[in-house]
C-alpha cells in the first residue's frame, strides 16, 4: 500500500470499501476481489482494502478486538509485539517512573500504544513514510493521538535527552525483500547505536530476536526471554536503571487463542538442540521470582539467575520435564532443575529427569514407561504390541523427522503415547511416556 491508497482508505468512501472488504475477505481472494469490483470499486483500492481486511483478521491473535480498527502492513504485523507482552512492558516502565518515551523505529505502534495506555507520553520515530502514517492513524483510532505522536525520520538523529526512556525494536528484515538479517550491525538502527543507548538515557529497553547470541548482551544488562502459552515470542534487553537480574525467563499463560495448543518439545521448531539450548541456569542466587510490576500473578511466572551455572547430570529417571523455551533460551535450565530436584541425562540436551512429579509453570511433565536405544524395528514392534495408534513426538538432539517417523511406524491401535527422541550419554535413545495429570504447564 502506498500513501495515496492509504489516503483513499481514510475517506468516507474508503471506510465503506473497507467494511465491504471485511465482509467478503477470508475466502477465495479472486472471488472477493471480483465482489468489490462488481460494486464499482477501483482495482487498486479494492486490493488495498482486501489486504487490510486480511491483515486485520490475522492480527486478532496479537492485538485482540483492537485489530479491527488498525492499519497494518505484512512486515509490520510480523514484527509487532503482542498486546499482552507490550502492555506488560509498558507497566514495568510506568512502575519505574518513566513519564516520557522515545520509540525509535516504532513500526505500526504496538509498543507505543501500550505505553500511551499506561500514561506515558510517547514520541515515535519511523523511517518509512507509509508505516509512519499508519502508526499515527492507529494512535488516532485508539483515542491516543494526544499521547503518541509520530514523525517520519532517522531514529539515530532523535534527541534522546528529551525523554526519560527509549524503546527500540530494530528492523531485522531487509526492506523490499523481507529477508531476515543475521548481522546485528545491519539492523536498522544498527546494533552499535542500539547498545549505545544505555549510556545516553536512564531507562533504555531493546527488543531483540529470541535467538540472540548471549555474547552480544551488553555488560550489566538484564536479558529477558518471553513465551506466551508455550510459544517463544521475543527477547528484550533491560538496561541502565531497569536491569534487575542478569537473566530472566518470563512465562505468560492463558494470554492467546493458542493457550490450549500442545507445544512440540525440542528447539524452536521442535528440532534438535542448538547452541541456544545449552542447559545452564541461575544457581543459588536466582529462582522462581514474583512477577514484575504490572504482571497478573496467576498468568505470569518468572525464573531468574545468572545463566552461567551447569545443571547436574545423572541417569534417566521416572519423570521427564520438557522446559519452556523461554527457560531454555535464557540458559536457566539448571535453576529449574534445582526447583524440581532434577538432573540432565545428557549434558547437551535440555530435558530434565526427576523421581517425583510436581507442578511447575516452566515446563511439561511426562511419566517415562520405557527407555530403549533407538531402533525403528524394535520401536514399531513395541508400539504394535501395546496397540498404540496415536503418538505425539517430542525431540531434542535427534536428526529424525517426526512426520517421517510417524509414517514409518505404521501405527494401528486405540491407545495414545508420547515418544521422546533424544540422546542419553551421547547415544540416540527413544523414551516412551505419557503426560502426568495435574503437573506440567498450566494453560
Amino acid at each position: 500500500m502506498d500513501l495515496d491508497q492509504f489516503a483513499a482508505l481514510r475517506t468516507p468512501e474508503g471506510s465503506a470499501v473497507l467494511a465491504a472488504a471485511t465482509e467478503v475477505a477470508g475466502g477465495d481472494p479472486l472471488a472477493a476481489a471480483a465482489a468489490l469490483r462488481s460494486r464499482g470499486v477501483p482495482p487498486g483500492l479494492a486490493a488495498a482494502a482486501l489486504t487490510q481486511a486480511e491483515l486485520r483478521r490475522r492480527a486478532v491473535g496479537k492485538f485482540g478486538p483492537e485489530a479491527a480498527g488498525m492499519f497494518l502492513t505484512r512486515p509490520g504485523l510480523e514484527q509487532a509485539t503482542r498486546r499482552v507482552v507490550a502492555d506488560r512492558r509498558a507497566a514495568r516502565l510506568a512502575a519505574a517512573g518513566v513519564r516520557t518515551l522515545a520509540d525509535l523505529g516504532c513500526g505500526l505502534g504496538a509498543d507505543a500504544l501500550a505505553a500511551a495506555r499506561a500514561g506515558i507520553r510517547v514520541y515515535g520515530v519511523e523511517a518509512d513514510p507509509v508505516t509512519a502514517a499508519l502508526a499515527a492513524a492507529n494512535a488516532e483510532a485508539a483515542g491516543l493521538a494526544g499521547m503518541f505522536t509520530v514523525e517520519c525520520g532517522d531514529a539515530t538523529a532523535f534527541d534522546v535527552t528529551r525523554v526519560d526512556a527509549v524503546f527500540c525494536d530494530p528492523a531485522r528484515r531487509r526492506a523490499g525483500t523481507g529477508r531476515r538479517i543475521f548481522d546485528p550491525n545491519a539492523y536498522s538502527p544498527p546494533w552499535d547505536f542500539v547498545t549505545g543507548l544505555a549510556g545516553r538515557v536512564p531507562y533504555p529497553v531493546v527488543k531483540v530476536a529470541p535467538g540472540l547470541d548471549h555474547a552480544l548482551i551488553p555488560a550489566g544488562a538484564e536479558a529477558e526471554w518471553v513465551s506466551v502459552d508455550g510459544d517463544l515470542v521475543e527477547a528484550a534487553l533491560w538496561c541502565g536503571a531497569l536491569a534487575g537480574v542478569p537473566r530472566r525467563a518470563t512465562v505468560l499463560r492463558g494470554a492467546s487463542p493458542s493457550a490450549h495448543r500442545q507445544r512440540p518439545a525440542g528447539g524452536p521448531a521442535g528440532g534438535p538442540a542448538t547452541p541456544g539450548d545449552r542447559p545452564t541456569g541461575a544457581g543459588a542466587t536466582g529462582g522462581h521470582q514474583p512477577a514484575v510490576p504490572g504482571d497478573p500473578p496467576e498468568r505470569s511466572h518468572q525464573l531468574t539467575g545468572t545463566g552461567e551455572v551447569e545443571a547436574k547430570v545423572g541417569p534417566v529417571r521416572r519423570y521427564l520435564y520438557d522446559p519452556d523455551p523461554a527457560v531454555v533460551r535464557a540458559h536457566l535450565v539448571a535453576e529449574l532443575a534445582d526447583t524440581l530436584d532434577a538432573t540432565l541425562a545428557d549434558p547437551s540436551i535440555a530435558y530434565l529427569y526427576a523421581d517425583t512429579p510436581q507442578p511447575t509453570p516452566f515446563g511439561r511433565c511426562l511419566e517415562i514407561v520405557d527407555v530403549l536405544p533407538f531402533s525403528l524395528k524394535r520401536l514399531r514392534a513395541l508400539l504394535r504390541e501395546r496397540r498404540v495408534g496415536r503418538v505425539e513426538i517430542l525431540k531434542r538432539g535427534s536428526a529424525l523427522v517426526p512426520e517421517q517417523l510417524r509414517r514409518d511406524l505404521r501405527l494401528s491401535g486405540e491407545h495414545p503415547a508420547s515418544l521422546v527422541l533424544t540422546r542419553v550419554a551421547g547415544a540416540p535413545t527413544v523414551l516412551i511416556g505419557r503426560p502426568v495429570a495435574g503437573t506440567g504447564t498450566p494453560g
